[in-house]
């Protein structure tokens, strides 16, 4: 089921209708045209789920209810629109994939070159993001780290795996249950821009949560 959900995301990419929030000035991708830019787009395609099962069961025998229906949306959107509020002005995007939520955290704002510790200066902003995850708890939380092509494969790969442990790990600290996420590193592969430019490579540089609701 869930790769099925995964696909008809992706295909509904070429379907997308992006507006402008009028407060915050963040895109915003509506629920009936599902799709997104950025690291949406390669969300999509990495399958949003993924491990689903096993954290969905496991999470539902701790005694976290499931989600259904209509509740499903109006939960993500009160989660989204507290997102929103906390992060605007940190430079984290916030984007909107049917009911799926995407935190787009820029390298030059979370690390610092070549690194994988967090910034100090970027705790707070984490701590923002770690409230709303632990208040609205009923979703599945994807943590997801990418380079651009500079350097090795391998090395880009170790890198990007060390970064999303790293936001992973504190988000944990901060008391968001381990058990709802998923943390892998996809190196230099799934760009969303250009590594042909130096303001592409810095796009690619990046950290996604992906927020998924418990259904």
């Amino acid at each position: 089921m869930y790769k099925q959900l995964a696909a008809l995301v992706a295909g509904a990419l070429f379907l997308t209708a992006c507006t402008t929030d009028p407060y915050t000035g963040q895109q915003k991708v509506g629920n009936t045209a599902t799709g997104a830019a950025l690291g949406a787009a390669a969300g999509a395609g990495l399958g949003l789920l993924a491990g689903g099962n096993d954290r969905r069961n496991a999470l539902v025998g701790a005694g976290i209810g499931l989600l259904a229906g209509g509740a499903i949306g109006a939960y993500m959107d009160r989660q989204e629109a507290e997102l929103r509020a906390q992060l605007q002005g940190t430079g984290i995007s916030v984007t909107r994939v049917g009911n799926n939520l995407v935190l787009n955290m820029p390298s030059n704002i979370t690390f610092a070159t070549d690194q994988a510790n967090i910034d100090t200066g970027f705790y707070p902003t984490l701590n923002s993001v770690a409230i709303v995850l632990n208040k609205y708890n009923q979703t599945l939380v994807d943590v997801y780290g990418f380079t651009d092509s500079t350097g090795s494969a391998q090395y880009n790969l170790e890198l990007s795996q060390r970064r999303a442990q790293s936001v992973a790990s504190y988000l944990g600290g901060q008391g968001v249950n381990r058990q709802r996420m998923y943390v892998t590193g996809f190196g230099q592969e799934r760009p969303v821009a250009s590594n042909a430019t130096a303001e592409g490579r810095a796009q690619n540089r990046r950290v996604e949560i992906q927020i998924a609701p418990l259904s």
